[in-house]
């Protein structure tokens, strides 16, 4: 039987907690009694410095429910670094771990699948949403165009899949081995080339409480994204300059054929564009160059990916 333990970061999720553990908790019994898990099993809720209680209810839980366990980070660091948190600590209790947000839009009836797969050799299972009717219509097309857009860009990731998956020990243990600052697991994940597949995943809707991965941090997960597994942007702006040239070029020609022919009309709106127009490509290109500059800056530092200021295990 398999040891498994589920991480799920929390951020301010006091209202669909205690609902999301009791779900958990069901599905723990279920396993055991089917044999598929051990009976010590556990979910790892990793408190993100929430302003609610949050904290608190994950040390009520905990005192109530011989399944739950939590990890109280000392600050909010983030959604992916509250992930590798908890997957960092789980890792060493046991032989599998399966991430999965609190709200629990991913599906449950997924994870037994994922356990069948874990026992038949694959290392890394991944759920891939193959219907999320119940999220809002702008967040389903911005996630498959941003889905689209990293594999022009040479992203190596799963389509269509988030944060929901199955990791072993020995995955777990090779992913520790990487010290990125700038995380993006989707992207970072299979990398590590140890045997993999897929289950579907069917998202339903939230039973309380409001998505707390604001556009603001969606947009900020998509750029690094890109910009942490690809150069294609700078390549991108090394073509773009390359046609502006051939565009003053070709019009340095009919500057020059103007007056010769004595045609050239004085004026200043060709300059003040060509002056607006030149100076916003500097400026996008900069920006761009200063966000890979940034992410060295950020890598160079070496600073600790969370601290933990409290663990109940």
């Amino acid at each position: 039987m398999i040891k498994l333990a589920i991480v799920s970061p929390c951020y301010n999720e006091e209202e669909v907690l205690e609902h999301s553990a009791k779900r958990l908790t069901e599905l723990f019994g279920q396993l055991a009694e089917q044999q598929k898990i051990t009976a010590d099993s556990f979910v790892l809720f990793v408190n993100d410095g929430s302003k609610d209680s949050t904290w608190e209810l994950i040390e009520r839980l905990h005192a109530e429910n011989k399944y739950v366990k939590g990890l109280n980070l000392a600050r909010n660091v983030g959604h992916q670094q509250a992930i590798m948190a908890g997957m960092m600590t789980a890792k060493e209790w046991a032989d599998a771990v399966i991430t999965i947000d609190a709200d629990l839009q991913d599906d449950l009836q997924a994870i037994p699948k994922m356990l069948d797969d874990f026992e038949q050799g694959y290392e890394i299972v991944y759920g891939v949403k193959v219907q999320r009717k119940a999220d809002p219509l702008m967040k389903r097309l911005s996630a498959q165009a941003f889905y689209r857009l990293q594999e022009k860009m040479g992203v190596e990731s799963v389509y269509n899949h988030a944060d929901f998956r199955l990791m072993s020990k020995r995955a777990l243990d090779l992913l520790s081995n990487y010290g990125e600052r700038n995380l993006y697991l989707r992207g970072l994940i299979p990398t590590i080339g140890l045997p993999s597949t897929t289950v579907d995943d069917v998202i339903s809707e939230r039973e309380a409480g409001t998505s707390k991965y604001t556009l603001a941090k969606m947009l900020g997960l998509a750029l690094d994204g890109i910009t942490s597994f690809s150069v294609k942007p700078i390549y991108g702006i090394i073509y773009m300059g390359v046609f502006f040239f051939l565009i003053g070029f070709c019009i340095g020609i009919y500057v020059v054929h103007a007056l010769i022919a004595g045609t050239a009309v004085p004026g200043w709106s060709s300059l003040i564009l060509s002056i607006w127009l030149v100076g916003g490509f500097v400026l996008i290109s900069i920006g761009v160059v200063g966000v890979y500059i940034g992410k060295i800056y950020k890598e160079v530092k070496r600073r600790p990916l969370y601290s933990i200021k409290d663990l109940l295990d």
